[in-house]
């Protein structure tokens, strides 16, 4: 009696546990609509799909189509959106939902905004399939002191690039179910594996990271460093691979083509996936088989140009402490003065030795502004300060605020890093007044 109870029990569980997991697996984020054909499962742009996952790492969605699920790249569909909004975002893309074009002239430039003198984000190749997204408004381009005829279309290349096209140049047509052109000019496209691979060549590819740091201002000089990149030099016969810990050069011979978008250099332990025109992978195996995967990216920024603007941006916030002090003095923590030479002269510090400050550390030392504060410290706090103090290699870090009448320290030695950015206070902060 007792086996079959225990049997039962042990059904159910197994019950419970997979319909649990079933509802964990079928657990929608969100929905998203469909920017660009797929033939295969007769979807077409502007359906709308249930969307499951997301993988940062893949690029891609995993969506519910025809009661499976599949990958589906990131560009291919909008941001997911609850049920009750996507019918707006629908909406936004329904005038040209199947609306496709081929491009009539090679070197058509796509724009960052829908006007003629707008920064240039990509050129579109004769023949090239884009999709239509939707009408904007902008300036038209003119020709002969008139207007030419057409509109500013938002549009989406095949690798996901979006920006902003006129129409003149353009052969505007719809697609069927299955992918097929309807209506409008049959143009032959120019070989998309050859140019998506030449786009590759001859310039410097950069780590990922170096685009998260520009964008944020987070910018740590001992990271962003111009010689970090990988470049095939087709010129010179050269491909060469410099990032941290990997110095590599080798002899360029060619490439196969070894899978859509993958690229294998001959005799070379390099493959190479491209994702978009700013955007490539590239899979590198050491000498000892260990595989590396390589998120790189192009950049329009110079970087020395960068690091030489944070180099000075640090002087500055480090000589504005210095000529706005004087000496300082506090009755528990002692006498600190700053010079304009990153050089700095503290005594009477002895109530923060050792839990702040090394019992080996001398009354002198180098203070420079390493680190930055997050936006949400940036109202409390002016910056970082970091002594090195001689007799000792610690760095001790402090939080600063330049006061009408001083300066106010605050101990960051438990504070929460996130490279050179300070995001978040010691949980039991000692805060001193300098006068």
């Amino acid at each position: 009696m007792k086996k079959k109870l225990f049997a039962a029990a042990g059904t159910l569980l197994l019950a419970f546990c997979s319909t649990f997991l079933i509802s964990c697996e079928d657990k929608i984020m969100g929905y998203s609509v469909l920017l660009w054909n797929i033939p295969e499962y007769k979807l077409q742009s502007g359906d709308t799909l249930p969307v499951y996952i997301r993988s940062n790492i893949s690029q891609v969605y995993v969506a519910g189509v025809q009661g499976e699920k599949i990958e589906i790249p990131l560009w291919q569909l909008t941001d997911p959106v609850k049920k009750s909004k996507i019918n707006s975002v629908t909406k936004k893309y329904e005038d040209c939902a199947h609306t496709y074009a081929s491009v009539k002239i090679d070197g058509l430039p796509c724009r960052a905004e829908p006007v003629n003198t707008a920064k240039q984000v990509y050129r579109l190749r004769k023949g090239e399939v884009i999709k239509l997204l939707y009408v904007g408004k902008g300036q038209a381009p003119m020709t002969g002191g008139e207007p030419l005829p057409g509109d500013w279309y938002r549009i989406l290349t095949k690798d996901g690039t979006q920006g902003w096209c006129f129409s003149y140049n353009l052969n505007l047509y719809e697609t069927d179910e299955n992918g097929e052109q309807v209506g409008g000019e049959k143009l032959d496209e120019e070989d998309e594996e050859d140019n998506y691979y030449n786009s590759i060549l001859n310039k410097a590819w950069y780590p990922d990271s170096f685009s998260t740091m520009i964008s944020s201002g987070n910018i740590d000089i001992t990271k962003l460093h111009p010689s970090y990149n990988f470049t095939i030099d087709t010129v010179n016969n050269k491909v060469s691979l410099n990032m941290s810990g990997i110095h590599e050069s080798w002899d360029y011979t060619g490439y196969t083509k070894t899978d859509d978008y993958e690229y294998t250099l001959n005799d070379i332990p390099i493959i190479i996936v491209y994702k978009k025109s700013t955007f490539i992978v590239v899979r590198y195996t050491d000498e000892s088989g260990k595989p590396q995967e390589l998120n790189l990216i192009t950049l329009a920024d110079d970087i020395n140009a960068i690091v030489a603007a944070e180099k000075q941006r640090r002087t500055d916030a480090y000589q504005k402490v210095a000529s706005s002090t004087g000496n300082l003095s506090s009755s528990s923590y002692g006498n600190l003065s700053f010079n304009s030479d990153g050089t700095f002269k503290w005594t009477g510090f002895k109530l923060l030795v050792p839990s702040i400050i090394s019992a080996g550390a001398k009354n002198a030392g180098t203070c420079s502004v390493k680190y930055a504060v997050s936006k949400d410290l940036a109202a409390s706090y002016d910056g970082v300060l970091t002594f090195k103090f001689e007799g000792t290699t610690d760095e001790v870090n402090f939080l600063y605020k330049l006061e009408s009448d001083g300066l106010r320290l605050e101990a960051a030695t438990d504070a929460t890093y996130n490279g050179i950015l300070v995001t978040a206070r010691s949980s039991s902060p000692l805060i001193m007044y300098f006068r």
